[in-house]
This record gives structure tokens, C-alpha cells and sequence, in this order.
């Protein structure tokens, strides 16, 4: 069995696309481990805002955009 830094290694010789398909399985993998009440609010906050958002009641913002006013914010 490889050891965890020859396993490094080798994921981050993988294109960056393969890369984050390996991260989302294995983050999808420790989802399991999750408490199931907790899962279960999560799971109902994420569809709160996607009807939000379908609804427009919320208009989304592009991942740069939010890092932009969380900057201004942490200055």
C-alpha cells in the first residue's frame, strides 16, 4: 500500500479536473460520518436558498464577487 505522501504525490501529478473529482468522492464519503439531524438541516438550508434563488427573492453573486466584499469587510 502506497503511503499517504506517494499517494499525494501521485493525485497531484492528476489534471486538475480528475483532481476535483477525487476530492468531491472523498469529501462525499466522509458525508456518512455526518450526524444525521445535522444533515438533514443542512440539506434544508441549501433548498431554502435555491428557492430563494429560483424565486428571486435572492439574486446570486459570482464566487469572485463574494471574495471581493469579504475582503472589503475583513480590511
Amino acid at each position: 500500500m502506497l503511503s499517504i505522501e506517494q499517494l499525494t504525490e501521485q493525485i497531484m501529478s492528476l489534471p486538475s479536473a480528475a483532481r476535483a473529482l477525487l476530492a468531491e468522492k472523498i469529501v462525499e464519503s466522509l458525508e456518512f460520518d455526518t450526524d444525521p439531524t445535522t444533515q438533514a438541516a443542512w440539506t434544508a438550508e441549501a433548498k431554502r436558498r435555491r428557492d430563494e434563488i429560483r424565486s428571486g427573492v435572492v439574486q446570486p453573486i459570482s464566487g469572485e464577487e463574494a471574495l471581493v466584499q469579504v475582503r472589503r469587510l475583513l480590511e
